[in-house]
């Protein structure tokens, strides 16, 4: 199936398959869900009608010691499985990580270390033809340097754009490297579609962070030159010229966006912050607000994932997939998510982007996401299987997938009443 001439909207799948770092541990998603270990899941996935898969041939689990000793026994297997099913791989090689313990986000030395993982890749499997080299930049270096939550838990401006910054160069690096070796490969580049609203007094927040949601795209594209509402930012965190340059020099602009776009993607900032609990409290160093899901503040509307759609295509004017779509909730609300973000793909494709796939994500579920993968405390997600008992069981949301991959469209109960996100809340007793 290839991604440039397939004319309907395409179901694609992925397995949740964060390998993060807490401190010195470790938090493996393919390991808890049981995917590491059931080669035969990939028949499951085809049995579903789909015909490609977000693919996990994470540095941190093949070559954990050593960038010279990386162990194929596992991507052998399960590639080789794979071609034999139909299923065409999206490799993704760092997927929330800060990689092996030989390295970092900020290494200096991150990005010629992770090219040099890419290029082995690529030797092994020259026939694969789609990368996303590091999943969700953005998000990694906010959630790794900015926010402390996951390795090196840095929490300042310095730290978060040098830890970017290693990304970007990383993944310009690594297609550099694959496509010596496959000139046709891709780039599908991903990242959280978001958008921020504000109150008044936070509004010049909102605005830099309206700015910064495209940044991962904006520089592989080159588009990050002295005008750029961000490169003042860069060098006020200490980014040097040349380090951006790199980008203006050696674009490496992606070939398919991919736009990952969950129920808490839309965020809305309030200074009133004493109005909220103590752990949506954040800040900017000038002064506190809270930072909430937009859904759920008094907002009469947000931007929605078509609007989103079409502003992605109009910056950029690139194909675009939807490369994760879920919903962690009951059953009929996982069902209702879905044939939101598959209604809005097929809407912004009739306004004229060019939207290529949606993909249903976690399909084995996911652990600990609550947390955002901070603590190990057991707590499951279902996705299109359910593997809380060891043995994956096909969900409701399986057989939507069913449907969808056979006929493009799909009818339940359920549909017929708006999800959680689009209720208006009940007036409130006097």
């Amino acid at each position: 199936m290839n991604i440039d001439t397939e004319k309907s909207l395409q179901l694609w799948g992925g397995v949740e398959c964060t390998v993060n770092r807490v401190g010195p541990r470790f938090f493996n998603q393919l390991e808890r869900n049981g995917h590491w270990d059931r080669v035969e899941d990939l028949d499951r996935f085809a049995a579903l009608g789909l015909r490609t898969l977000r693919f996990p041939l994470l540095w941190e689990l093949l070559a954990p010691n050593s960038p010279g000793e990386i162990d194929w026994s596992w991507p052998d297997d399960r590639l080789t499985r794979a071609r034999h099913l139909g299923l065409r791989p999206i490799a993704g090689l760092l997927h929330h990580g800060s990689g092996p313990v030989y390295t970092s986000l900020l290494d200096p030395r991150f990005p010629e270390k992770f090219a040099q993982y890419a290029d082995a890749v690529a030797r092994r499997y020259p026939w694969i033809d789609a990368y996303t080299p590091i999943n969700e930049p953005l998000t990694t270096a906010r959630f790794s340097a900015l926010y402390g939550h996951w390795y090196p838990h840095a929490q300042d401006d310095s730290s978060f754009a040098r830890a970017l910054l290693n990304e970007c160069r990383a993944t310009a690096l690594a297609m550099r490297a694959i496509r010596d070796i496959n000139p046709e490969a891709k780039l599908i580049q991903t990242d959280d579609l978001g958008k921020t609203f504000s109150t008044p007094a936070v509004s010049y927040q909102a605005a830099f962070e309206n700015d910064r949601r495209w940044i991962t795209w904006d520089l592989l594209s080159g588009m990050v030159d002295r005008t750029h509402p961000l490169w003042s930012y860069f060098k006020w965190a200490g980014v040097t010229d040349s380090k951006l340059e790199f980008f203006l020099r050696e674009p490496s602009p992606p070939d398919v966006i991919g736009a990952n776009y969950y129920v808490t993607s839309e965020r809305f900032l309030d200074d009133n912050f004493s109005a909220y609990p103590a752990e949506c409290r954040g800040g900017n160093g000038r002064e506190i607000y809270a930072d909430i899901a937009a859904v759920r503040s008094e907002l009469s509307d947000i931007a929605g994932p078509t609007n989103l759609l079409m502003e992605l295509w109009e910056r950029y004017e690139t194909p675009i997939a939807i490369t994760e779509a879920h919903l962690g909730c009951t059953p009929d609300e996982q069902l209702r998510w879905f044939m939101e973000i598959w209604n809005a793909a097929g809407e912004a494709r009739s306004a004229g982007a060019d939207v290529r796939a949606v993909t249903v994500w976690s399909l084995l579920g996911s652990f600990d996401w609550n947390s955002l993968v901070t603590r190990d405390e057991g707590h499951y997600e279902p996705g299109v299987f359910d593997v809380f008992d060891g043995e994956p069981r096909e969900t409701e949301l399986g057989k939507m997938v069913r449907e969808l991959t056979a006929r493009g469209t799909f009818d339940h109960p359920c549909l017929a009443t708006p999800g959680w996100w689009q209720r208006q809340p009940e007036p409130q007793a006097a």
